[in-house]
């Protein structure tokens, strides 16, 4: 089954939390503070995987959550921080966040890696807060919380050569005929439903990816037909062979046609270099008309030739000249959006929201964060915390929206407090 579009939940792991721990020892008094950190987080990365060609996976799996990391020790032992979470896609895979749009990647070449989401640091054990003046901190950290992410996959097969026609023409046949792959074959339009992609050896250094495009009919732009949901496939191809009905009432009409359809979906792919064939030259009826179609193309300054899918006439020649086209194409560029130039968001800034039922609530990264990581059992933790909201300014902008001694305060959508002056 082959699947070009995936939408998928990524969350990278939790740091693990740091520890509040004295050490103990026989004949050792007041042994100092030694509560261990917690380990990191694991991150979520894609890997370029060149022995996968579709995103059929991503039908059965939609989750991904990287492993936490585990809680620090005593003894100043560090938490094993979690695995990353590698998730493998095929070539040509491109990266969105599904809630923003933005491009997040384009990967292309086998093994290359790009990291999604970042897994949460681990949270400080209590030896890391031992000072002069404070030789027994009762404080430590909770472990960062992880980032969450929905993202989007939308495949983009690699291949030197894209073949494209209208529906029956014998693209399908003209893939089998010249590779291994054994694409459905039939004599009613649209039997191929999904691209199929096929290698063909020239010689013992030359061969080339060819992708078999499903047939393109007018409007496909606009979703007539298959629709242009198969024509991303041809957008990283060097070359194009253009195959043309030699039992359709008018190839010429055909030709015009498709050309339109692909200028309308991007009009970048009528600018690489386009090798037009007429196919099923083997009938007669074929050869007959093949001159005074010829003389037509001609007069639009299109060179063609007549080829054979079923009788394998004439493939070798096409096969070669696109051999040198590729050779002589630039590099696909790599998937890139214009630059947005946006405003760096200040992970220091919050809003205070006066909510219907009386009580108030703090959104902010900063803030969120700073409460997740707290140990709400530890005082020193507790008043860390205070002093953290005091310097951000939380608690003024409260005083400001009219708080109240036992008015419920709420941090995020996790944390519930009571407001004491």
């Amino acid at each position: 089954m082959f699947i070009d579009e995936a939408r998928i939940y990524v969350r990278s792991g939790k740091g693990g939390d740091g520890i509040v721990h004295f050490h103990r020892e026989k004949y050792v008094a007041r042994g100092g503070p030694d509560g261990g950190d917690g380990g990191r987080g694991g991150d979520v990365i894609l890997e370029v995987s060149p022995s996968l060609n579709t995103l059929v996976k991503f039908r059965y799996q939609r989750r991904f959550i990287a492993p936490d990391g585990e809680r620090g020790g005593p003894n100043n032992m560090t938490g094993r921080s979690g695995e990353d979470l590698i998730i493998p896609v095929p070539p040509g895979t491109v990266v969105y966040d599904d809630d923003t749009g933005e491009l997040l990647g384009d990967l292309t070449e086998p093994g290359q890696r790009l990291i999604v989401c970042r897994g949460g640091r681990g949270g400080r054990g209590n030896a890391r807060f031992a000072t002069p003046r404070n030789q027994a901190p009762r404080i430590a950290e909770k472990g960062e919380p992880g980032q969450e992410r929905n993202l989007r996959l939308e495949l983009k097969l690699i291949a030197d050569v894209g073949i494209v026609g209208v529906p029956n023409a014998g693209k399908s046949s003209f893939l089998a005929a010249v590779t291994n792959a054994k694409p459905k074959i039939a004599d009613y339009p649209f039997t191929t439903l999904e691209p199929n992609l096929g290698v063909a050896d020239l010689d013992a250094n030359t061969s080339l990816v060819l992708a078999d495009i499903p047939g393109l009919v007018e409007g496909a732009h606009r979703g007539v037909g298959l629709g242009d949901a198969f024509l991303r496939h041809i957008q990283r191809t060097k070359v194009l062979i253009h195959l043309l009905d030699g039992l359709s009432p008018d190839p010429v009409a055909d030709y015009a046609q498709i050309n339109s359809e692909l200028a309308l979906f991007d009009p970048e792919l009528t600018r690489k270099p386009m090798i037009v064939a007429l196919n099923k030259i083997d009938l007669p009826e074929v050869q007959e008309r093949w001159p005074q179609i010829q003389q037509a193309l001609k007069e639009r300054g299109v060179e063609a030739t007549a080829i054979s899918a079923l009788r394998k006439i004439g493939l070798q020649p096409i096969l070669w000249q696109c051999a040198e086209l590729v050779k002589q194409a630039p590099a696909v560029p790599v998937r890139e959006e214009l630059p947005v130039y946006r405003p760096a968001a200040d992970p220091r800034a919050f809003q205070v929201i006066r909510l219907p039922d009386g009580s108030f609530k703090v959104t902010g990264e900063a803030v969120e964060r700073a409460a997740a990581m707290t140990y709400w059992e530890y005082e020193e933790s507790v008043r860390r915390f205070q002093k953290l909201m005091e310097t951000l300014g939380v608690d003024e902008a409260l005083r400001q929206a009219g708080v109240q001694n036992g008015d419920t305060v709420f941090i995020g959508d996790h944390f519930e407090l009571e407001w004491q002056e």
